[in-house]
């Protein structure tokens, strides 16, 4: 039971930020005292993955924390380069991870790359190094016990960001040095430290913004990029109708299996209704409502964790609220620390945000499911609290044509950055662009692992030859049968908690006898 709550605690943090936070701890060499802008300095050491060491380079880059401002201080960043087993590599392969608030030194190089081409990691500015935006303030105020959507909840979110970004530029930090442009010109410095002419690019949801805007600052250093679970300009929110459209999608498809069709004939009605009237107790644990639908959401992210919530909306629909209960609870484990909440704010406040949009009001349709719980989480407390935003150039805001050789891989069923998305806004303006959109598959974890061997084979292929061969990429049908689920696990914690406590009782009792 307890490896099986850890794995849905895991895909719950998965399911919301992609890849965690915390990352990887390696020894990089000390910055010189001497380290001007773009100093660079290594020492070789071993790097485990897929399972053994391999030689790698363990790197520190030292940039300016603000190259708008002549009189910025000097910050330093990790850098690891895993050198291709060829002689005569091709271009080196950067990764750009998920996030905002993520680290970037998490990758496991595919083992196919790493034949032909070097692969480097270059640290996130302000998760990676020593300036690392973390904002405990955040943190406390998502851990209160009151629903986080509720009015009073975003009241103290909104005011606790004001108190962190304040405190973070008290001590010295400069606020508007940390976004997306700023990170681009730290992978620019790295390339050009390591003496790369061009680059490839493996980027995975908020890293595809960053690869697309480094291919309209620097669409010379780019030889090929590769984007999954592609995030365009302007959506680091979430669209509600879109979210519901998808949940109907999932709907369809359910009431193509005859025995959950029979469990319950139309899953989005009995979503809609577990929604609308969520029952607020399972026994002695408190259920609320923002809790289950921020959870919900993430879970959503990816098919065999949005599985796991229909059995609990479903189960809850017929009387059992312990599903539901348990992704109440998940909450407070994951949702509060899945980020370095100042990060997170720097890179998609400068990017995406509209001071004239009301990011919580959902709209009033009758037949809305679940909408962007998100949205309100993450955006609705600017309207309490003062976050200093300084808008980073409109040109970099907006899609914009691009030269660059970009394929887009995308789930059809990816609610953090859906497919369609990608395809009406991003698709027509990349001239050698070309998306692959897999049927049923959710986020990055889903096109990354679903058929592992076979994505990885159709990326190598794509930056060795430019060719996008999707012939072996067989479909995968949505698979709504759920083993453990998060009402079964409940159940059997709720059950060993009681055994437990039958445990302690009896032997409180046979002590007490044997000391009369």
């Amino acid at each position: 039971m307890n490896r099986h709550l850890v794995l849905v605690l895991v895909a719950l943090a998965a399911g919301v930020a992609a890849p965690g936070c915390g990352h990887k701890k390696f020894s990089y060499p000390e910055h010189s005292m001497a380290a001007t802008d773009g100093s660079y300095v290594s020492r070789l050491g071993e790097f485990k993955v897929w399972g053994h060491a391999i030689s790698a380079e363990f790197g520190t880059v030292t940039v300016s924390e603000n190259r708008h401002n002549s009189n910025a201080r000097l910050i330093h960043l990790p850098v690891i380069r895993i050198h291709a087993r060829s002689s005569h590599p091709g271009e080196p392969v950067f990764g750009l991870a998920g996030g905002p608030g993520m680290s970037n030194m998490n990758w496991s190089p595919i083992d196919t790359l790493l034949a032909e081409h070097d692969f480097v990691m270059v640290g996130y500015r302000g998760v990676d190094g020593l300036t690392v935006l973390d904002c405990p303030e955040v943190t406390e105020a998502l851990k209160q016990e009151e629903d986080p959507l509720a009015e009073e909840s975003l009241r103290r979110i909104g005011k606790a960001w004001e108190v962190s970004v304040y405190r973070l530029m008290a001590q010295g930090i400069d606020w508007d040095g940390y976004t997306m442009p700023q990170t681009v010109e730290d992978i620019e410095a790295v390339r050009k430290a390591l003496g790369y002419p061009r680059i490839d690019l493996l980027s995975e949801s908020y890293g595809t913004r960053l690869a697309y805007i480094y291919g309209l600052m620097h669409p010379e250093s780019i030889h090929r990029s590769v984007m999954i679970g592609v995030n365009p300009p302007g959506h680091f929110t979430w669209d509600p109708q879109l979210v519901d459209e998808q949940l109907n999608y999932y709907s369809r498809l359910w009431s193509k299996d005859s025995i959950m069709a029979r469990e319950c004939p139309d899953l989005a009605s009995s979503m809609r209704r577990v929604l609308q009237n969520m029952p607020r107790k399972w026994l002695f644990f408190s259920i609320s409502p923002g809790k289950v639908k921020v959870a919900a959401f993430g879970l959503l992210f990816h098919r065999n964790t949005a599985a796991m919530v229909f059995d609990a909306f479903v189960a809850a629909e017929h009387g059992d609220a312990s599903g539901i209960a348990l992704m109440s609870l998940a909450y407070g484990f994951i949702i509060p620390s899945m980020s370095v909440w100042g990060d997170l704010a720097s890179k998609a406040l400068s990017a995406d945000f509209d001071s004239t949009r009301d990011y919580g009001a959902e709209p009033d349709r009758p037949e809305a499911i679940l909408g962007s719980p998100m949205n309100r989480l993450l955006w609705t407390p600017l309207r309490y609290g003062h976050v200093p935003v300084q808008m980073i150039p409109k040109e970099l805001r907006t899609p914009q044509p691009s030269d660059v050789n970009t394929l887009l891989v995308s789930g059809s069923l990816d609610f953090s950055t859906p497919a369609e998305i990608a395809t009406r806004e991003l698709l027509p303006l990349l001239r050698n662009g070309r998306q692959i959109v897999l049927s049923e598959f959710g986020h990055v974890g889903d096109v990354r692992y679903l058929r592992q061997n076979r994505i990885e084979s159709l990326v190598s292929n794509y930056f060795d030859t430019g060719i996008a061969d999707t012939s072996e990429i067989e479909y995968v049908p949505m698979d709504f049968h759920v083993g453990w689920g998060f009402p079964r696990i409940a159940k059997v914690a709720m059950g060993a908690i009681l055994l437990l406590c039958i445990g302690l009782i009896s032997g409180m009792v046979w002590i007490s006898k044997k000391t009369l």
